[in-house]
């Protein structure tokens, strides 16, 4: 007699449960028409998708006249400090050297500065892409020394832009 009414116990369980079952999914379907529903991939977040755009960009353009593009973060805009294995850009209409911070086992930045003619290299093999008109032209930056670029390693003594910069360990 126990056994039986623990069976019929379980059954009505089920039928309940069933039931429930059963109006929620008439419930929706009476709501699907109204629009009211969404599906749950409208709600949840969408893909994080990295521009690799320079930090602050817009600020270094207006307090430094430089134009920092993108980059993957390893190589970055810093205050010249001596004797610290940074890159040296000299262009020029700066007064001073552009100095760039490497780090990591490999980097690369977009970017553009004017009439850039020397780059004193760091520890890291370095190439640059520089352009004089339409023209492109790329150089090997020499490790820990300097390199001439642009200008001064042209014939013509043209000025050339900066637009790349390419490292790796």
């Amino acid at each position: 007699m126990k056994l039986q009414r623990t069976s019929w116990r379980i059954v009505g369980a089920a039928m309940a449960a069933g039931a429930v079952a059963w109006l929620a999914i008439g419930a929706s379907e009476s709501t699907a028409g109204t629009g009211s529903v969404a599906s749950v991939a409208d709600e949840s977040p969408g893909y994080a998708v990295e521009k690799y755009a320079y930090p602050q960009a817009d600020k270094i353009l207006a307090e430094k006249n430089i134009v920092l593009k993108r980059g993957d973060g390893h190589i970055t805009l810093a205050d010249c400090v001596t004797d610290t294995g940074q890159l040296e850009v000299w262009a020029h209409d700066k007064a001073d050297k552009i100095c760039f911070d490497v780090k990591g086992t490999s980097g690369w930045l977009t970017l553009e500065i004017p009439a850039v003619y020397g780059i004193r290299g760091n520890d890291y093999e370095t190439q640059v892409d520089m352009t004089v008109g339409t023209e492109e032209k790329s150089f090997d930056v020499a490790k820990n020394t300097w390199t001439a670029v642009g200008a001064s390693a042209d014939e013509q003594g043209r000025d050339h832009m900066l637009v790349e910069i390419r490292s790796t360990k």
